[in-house]
């Protein structure tokens, strides 16, 4: 009797514990349900929501359970832009959450119904390819490293103290092998007299562990290389900036994650994949009186980083920061007065951590007005008599900034907002170099490859690449629009009609399918613009925003190289494809140890769908050379590039003619309309 009430307890009691928190949830859920935004980050009691359904429905906590991606699923688009045009007012879409987990080294995608508080699907994903990796297996591999007698031998071979010694885990790509296994490489480097550990790196050895067993499979300790030095290397400095903060009244509203300025209004949130997400940005038109969309959503859907060093304990370092590390993992807590200005405000975000749970990460983003002294318009006249009329208006923006740090590199990622209605994006790298350890001290000691410059004694800087790649669903003025390619053609004068034998012109071409508007930047003059061809002017023009770019980078590793083929998104610089909520990732969702069978490029060559009016969005692909240089040792200053979304016809005239009437006074009226994108204030 005794065994049969135990089991009885065993089975009800988890079943209550489901019922009580069922109850709690719809009590809070009735409560706070008009302070959620559709697209709003999951909060912490979503996700511990989240882990207490995953591992109820695995029988968890499982041995072998592991959690590395929970994100909200987003509601569908349509139901996200009727609920914006309803003023709120009707239902909000239901909230969901998408987990990755892997359970005995299976791959499972979870979708869990957060408003009903049930398991929706469970589908084990059997295809190429690993999720990201999550903090905890990384730490974990490299603990298991300097454990291991054969590794212990080996710093103890190269007269090293082991307590000074730190291992890091880097993924390993694929290169046409058959791999069964979710593998990384360890490798190792030494501090001893400095913090900068990628400095000192120990050459020449490597451990290979498998992640789901967490045991080392393979070792090398292929030769001994001298370790550089650690003098010159320290970058701290002992100064610092007051505690105290002034308080500057911010010119913005923030509610909740809608941020109101001057004549925008956009949505914030955190992904721990894609970090920084812009949703439903809108800009205020005085002269129609209404707000218009220009952007559903924005965000960082990939980051490749190869390294052109084909050495052993090199050639596998092909990064794809977002896809097998995540951005959004990545990201940190962002000091006052040093990252962001005495005027900003902060928001903070959350990640889960190896067993579900949720890990706050204070500050993760910040939100300020900028004015850097720059000139929004301005205009002299001498040319009346006796007159000289000047007129400027002075630059002031609004700037949302997150910082992700990706191992030895930092990622400043800025988008900033204009009152002329522009976007810029900015992404600004520093950080730390990878370098490796070599036996040359001097440049003119080298006879051989060696992959990149010497920046110091035993240190060599490795050549690389950065290839940013943004997701952009443009919303011109409404979600049907159409991508026009404006090519500025030379062109002879014919005949006598004037002294000049040239002048150009555009040539404007409408993209009638995804193959017409992959773009390679770089053979000529050429302005990419994006117009609703439903909606023109007074004048008759479409309305429309042009995405300009910066300077403009594209891939040099041969197409059939395994890292490119996994990279292939990097061969345009520009994509557009029709929306497709499941399309969100450019190297694929599962981007470790992929094989490039998923991904931007082959949703796009594979099915070559039509995007002439229709709801269409952008891949742009933002990059970077790097070639090292003393300058950027042992830390480096910051390097930029940028794009700007500009409106193009999507006003009658200036925005900005007049000084704003909304710095002090956003219009702050409830939303009316429809879908069409235009929304009265």
């Amino acid at each position: 009797m005794k065994n049969s009430i135990s089991n009885h307890s065993e089975i009800m009691l988890p079943r209550l514990k489901n019922l009580i928190f069922f109850l709690v949830f719809l009590i809070s859920a009735v409560i706070s349900t008009s302070s959620y935004h559709p697209l709003d980050s999951l909060t912490p009691s979503e996700l511990n929501q989240t882990q207490t359904l995953v591992n109820d429905y695995f029988s968890s906590p499982h041995q072998n359970e592991r959690f590395h991606y929970v994100g909200l699923d987003e509601p569908e688009k349509s139901d996200v832009l009727s609920w914006q045009s309803s003023s709120h007012t009707q239902k909000i879409p239901s909230r969901r959450a998408f987990a990755i987990v892997r359970v005995n080294s299976k791959t499972h995608e979870v979708i869990v119904n957060l408003s009903n508080n049930s398991i929706i699907s469970d589908k084990v994903y059997n295809g190429y390819g690993y999720p990201l990796l999550n903090f905890e297996e990384q730490l974990a591999a490299g603990n298991l490293t300097l454990s291991y007698p054969p590794f212990i031998a080996s710093i103890q071979r190269r007269n090293l103290k082991l307590e000074e010694v730190v291992c890091l885990s880097f993924t390993v790509g694929w290169y046409a092998e058959r791999k069964s296994s979710r593998l990384v490489e360890v490798m190792c480097y030494y501090l001893n007299g400095t913090v900068n550990l990628y400095m000192r790196p120990i050459e020449g050895i490597t451990a290979t562990v498998d992640l789901d067993q967490m045991k080392i499979v393979a070792f090398r300790d292929r030769a001994v290389v001298p370790v550089p030095k650690a003098e010159g290397t320290d970058y701290r400095s002992n100064s610092s900036v007051q505690d105290l903060v002034k308080q500057v009244g911010p010119g913005f509203t923030l509610d909740g994650h809608v941020v109101r300025w001057a004549n925008w209004e956009l949505h914030v949130s955190f992904d721990m994949r894609a970090g920084l997400m812009i949703s439903l940005a809108l800009i205020y038109d005085s002269e129609k009186g209404q707000y218009r969309s220009v952007m559903y959503r924005g965000f960082i859907s990939e980051l490749f980083v190869p390294y052109m060093d084909l050495t052993e304990e090199w050639y596998y370092r092909t990064f794809f920061d977002v896809g097998e590390y995540g951005f959004g993992l990545s990201t940190v807590t962002l000091e006052p007065l040093k990252d962001c200005p005495e005027n900003a405000t902060f928001m903070d975000g959350y990640i889960t951590s190896q067993d579900g749970s949720p890990v706050l990460v204070p500050n993760i983003i910040c939100i300020f007005e900028r004015y850097a002294g720059d000139i929004m318009w301005r205009h002299t006249e001498a040319g009346i008599p006796g007159q000289v009329i000047r007129e400027v208006r002075p630059e002031v923006s609004l700037v949302v900034r997150m910082v992700a740090a990706v191992g030895n590199y930092d990622y400043i990622v800025d988008w900033e907002f204009k009152e002329s209605g522009s976007i810029k994006v900015s992404v600004g790298l520093t950080g730390l170099l990878e370098v490796r350890g070599t036996i040359y001290t001097n440049k003119d000691q080298i006879r051989e490859e060696v992959y990149g410059p010497i920046l110091a004694e035993n240190t060599i800087g490795s050549n690389h690449d950065h290839f940013i790649n943004f997701n952009l669903d443009l919303d011109v003025d409404g979600v049907a629009n159409s991508f026009i390619k404006n090519n500025l053609q030379t062109v002879r004068a014919l005949g006598n009609t004037s002294p000049r034998r040239s002048y150009w012109r555009v040539n404007s071409q409408t993209a009638k399918t995804e193959s017409d508007a992959r773009i390679l930047l770089g053979s000529g003059a050429t302005e990419l613009l994006v117009v609703n061809p439903n909606k023109k002017t007074k004048v008759g023009n479409f309305v429309g925003y042009r995405l300009i770019p910066g300077v403009i980078t594209g891939p040099l590793l041969s197409s059939d190289d395994y890292p490119q083929i996994r990279g292939a998104f990097t061969k345009y610089n520009m994509w557009v494809t029709p929306y497709n909520k499941a399309e969100k990732w450019a190297a694929g969702l599962y981007t470790d140890q992929s094989h490039g069978d998923d991904g931007l490029p082959v949703w796009s060559s594979l099915r070559n769908r039509k995007i002439e009016n229709k709801d269409i969005v952008l891949w742009y692909t933002l990059g970077f050379h790097h070639v090292p240089c003393q300058e950027d040792f042992p830390v480096m200053p910051t390097l930029t590039g940028s794009f700007e979304l500009r409106p193009t016809n999507f006003f009658e005239h200036n925005p900005v003619l007049k000084p704003s009437q909304y710095a002090t006074d956003p219009p702050n009226l409830s939303a009316s309309g429809d879908n069409s994108g235009a929304f009265t204030r």
